[in-house]
C-alpha cells in the first residue's frame, strides 16, 4: 500500500510539471518542424570572430522562462525579432523603424510561427546587423540611427546592436530587479567566453 502511495505522488507531481510547462513554445517547436523543416534554435552563436570570444546564447531560455524585465513571463519574440511587426507599430518604439517585410501586417509570436514558421518572417540579426564593409542580406545597408539625445547617427552594426538589445536590457533587468543573474554591460566574459 505504501507503494502505491508512492506511486500517486509520483504521477501527480509528473502530471503537475507537465502541466506547468509552456506547451505552446513546445507545440511551436514540434510543428513548425513537422510542417516545413523550420524549428526555432535552442542556442544561438554570437560574435564568433570576437577577440573575447563567442557568445552562446540560449534562445530557449529567453522564449520560455520568465525573462521579461519584471521577471514574470518569457521575453516577447519582438524585443528581439524588432523588424517582425508591422511598420505602424515599429513607429511607435523609435528608433526602431525597419518592418521586414517591409508590407508585413502581422506581429511574430509563437503561436504564429506555429502556424506557418516561414510565413511569420522571423530574421536573424545577422540579417540586418552585420559587421562593418559588409552588406546585409535583407537591407542595401547596414541600419542606421540617429543616438537619442544627440545628432550623432549610429551605424548598427551587429557588435552595436547585440550590445544595445542585450546588455541594455540586462542592465534594465538590473535596474528593476537587483538580484536577477542577468550579466551587466560591464561583465563582458559573462557572455563572451573563449
Amino acid at each position: 500500500m505504501k507503494w502505491m502511495k508512492s506511486v500517486i505522488s509520483f504521477a501527480l507531481f509528473i502530471g503537475l510539471v507537465i502541466a506547468s510547462w509552456d506547451t505552446r513554445f513546445f507545440a511551436a517547436t514540434l510543428t513548425a518542424s513537422a510542417q516545413d523543416g523550420t524549428k526555432m534554435p535552442d542556442v544561438v552563436k554570437l560574435a564568433k570572430e570576437n577577440k573575447l570570444g563567442p557568445v552562446t546564447f540560449n534562445h530557449t531560455h529567453h522564449t520560455t522562462k520568465n525573462y521579461s524585465l519584471e521577471g514574470s513571463a518569457p521575453i516577447a519574440c519582438i524585443e528581439c525579432h524588432h523588424t517582425a511587426q508591422p511598420a505602424a507599430e515599429l513607429a511607435k518604439h523609435p528608433p526602431l523603424k525597419t518592418a521586414y517585410p517591409a508590407d508585413r501586417t502581422t506581429t511574430l509570436t509563437a503561436e504564429l510561427f506555429q502556424q506557418d514558421a516561414k510565413a511569420a518572417g522571423a530574421a536573424a540579426c545577422s540579417n540586418c546587423h552585420v559587421r562593418v564593409g559588409e552588406t546585409p542580406k535583407l537591407l542595401p545597408e547596414i541600419p542606421q540611427i540617429k543616438h537619442e539625445g544627440s545628432a550623432a547617427i549610429l551605424t548598427m552594426t551587429n557588435q552595436l546592436a547585440f550590445h544595445r538589445t542585450c546588455a541594455g536590457c540586462h542592465d534594465a533587468v538590473l535596474k528593476s530587479r537587483p538580484d536577477a543573474k542577468a550579466p551587466g554591460q560591464q561583465k563582458c566574459a559573462a557572455c563572451h567566453k573563449k
